[in-house]
């Protein structure tokens, strides 16, 4: 078996990165930890840590309404559940810090390997439903797996130990599968996703229609597709969700405390999102009714992305990523992150997009005061919660102009395959 050196090389350096991050500055990582921009009430490794100790002393750890994360997500997450505790009793306590830098590593390591595998099978580019007129014009894999390594994002994010990388992970390798043509390893990916998180629950359409285009030699009908593939994620959801009414004492409380979480929006601490600082003004009559129209609002886009760009389902996965990291109840930098890592896969139609630089301005304007802001609310108190929410406007309207830019862009791609005589020239809107 050949081994690719310069895979190795990105890979070591990135991990080493990483590393020297955890070992060299340790308070960073603290830091980190606790910032309302990387870690939310249902990511948070502090409330993870929380829930692992209550485990552990046979307490439901959602017992006081502190841990909103997957029961499941104990095992792995942590490595501090009692099947691994006489393990880690023989690691002295200075190394278990260490121990769960390189778990996270690994996890963003797999990521990557993800998304190059991604990008090494050209489907952004070139699909059975579609070919780009553009698609010579390409990133080298490894470049755009690095683009991910080493995106300040991803960086932050496998610092502060946020429980979105797993999610995240999964979802990519559940597209990577899809791409490969192993539709079942894809379906049981996306619902370890979803049972991380909800959200990705919502992914599951334009994935299937991944699927069935990439396998479309087989001559099946999309239904028959759909009906193959639906039993596999619902199959592993349910064995999840059986898994985690065993471990939390054959109780489904569970269910109220992560999924709720997500649904009904009980815990309105600060973060990037939208959600928080407009419920926190609603009255408690009108509660119940913009939460619906919020959660259709959010869902909406699914169906509207799968019937206009039907022969593209890889760019609506990653359109979607990118709308969730704006509308999803508890954003966080972690799932910018994430869209960010598959936007390189399009270079080729970097060249149609317009705005280019007020959109990448307007991110860096919110990545650099959003932490000035809040500190300015919270620790100087000269400032209040329109300071914070302010900025968070700015990072939604910055990630929406990436995100309707690379639309834009996709779009013109496809009308440039129908009207070949307009490519290069300018239109407008009428």
């Amino acid at each position: 078996m050949s081994i690719d050196r310069r895979k190795t090389v990105l890979f070591a350096s990135a991990a080493a990165l990483r590393l020297l991050l955890f070992s060299a500055f340790p308070q960073l990582a603290e830091l980190l930890t606790g910032r309302a921009e990387i870690s939310t009430p249902v990511t948070s490794f502090k409330r993870l840590q929380e829930g692992v100790f209550l485990y552990t002393h046979n307490v439901s750890p959602y017992d006081g309404g502190v841990f909103h994360q997957a029961s499941a997500a104990v095992v792995p997450s942590c490595n501090h559940a009692p099947l691994f505790l006489p393990l880690f009793a023989l690691i002295p306590a200075a190394f278990f810090q260490l121990v769960i830098a390189i778990l996270y590593i690994l996890v963003d390591l797999a990521s990557a390997d993800a998304v190059i595998r991604i990008a090494h099978s050209g489907a952004a580019r070139s699909s059975p439903l579609f070919s780009s007129p553009r698609k010579d014009i390409r990133w080298d894999e490894l470049a755009v797996g690095a683009a991910f390594l080493f995106n300040p994002f991803t960086i932050a994010t496998c610092l502060a130990r946020p429980t979105t990388v797993f999610s995240n992970c999964a979802i990519v390798c559940a597209v990577a599968a899809a791409v490969e043509q192993r539709p079942v390893k894809s379906m049981l990916a996306l619902a370890s996703a979803a049972y991380f998180s909800l959200y990705p629950a919502l992914l599951l359409p334009p994935l299937i229609l991944l699927c069935h285009d990439q396998s479309v030699g087989t001559k099946s009908s999309l239904s028959n597709t759909a009906s193959k593939l639906l039993p596999f994620f619902l199959g592993s959801l349910t064995w999840l969700l059986a898994t985690s009414y065993v471990l939390t004492g054959f109780s489904w409380e569970f269910i109220h405390s992560t999924y709720g979480v997500h649904l009904l929006l009980p815990d309105l601490t600060p973060n990037v999102g939208l959600w928080w600082y407009f419920f926190i003004e609603m009255f408690d009559p009108f509660r119940a009714f913009f939460l619906g129209v919020f959660w259709l609002h959010l869902v909406s886009y699914v169906g509207g992305l799968c019937f206009r760009l039907r022969k593209q389902p890889l760019f609506v996965l990653t359109t979607l990523l990118g709308i969730f990291a704006v509308f999803q109840p508890y954003p966080s930098i972690a799932d910018a992150s994430l869209y960010f890592s598959l936007v390189p896969l399009y270079s080729h139609i970097f060249p149609l997009m317009r705005y280019t630089f007020f959109a990448i301005a307007t991110v860096l304007y919110a990545t650099l005061l959003g932490p000035a802001f809040y500190y300015l609310w919270i620790y100087a108190g000269s400032g209040n919660a329109n300071f914070f929410y302010a900025i968070t406007l700015v990072w939604s309207l910055g990630l929406s102009i990436v995100v309707g830019e690379c639309l834009f862009a996709v779009l013109r791609d496809e009308w440039e395959v129908d009207r070949p005589e307009m490519k290069g020239k300018d239109i407008r809107r009428i």
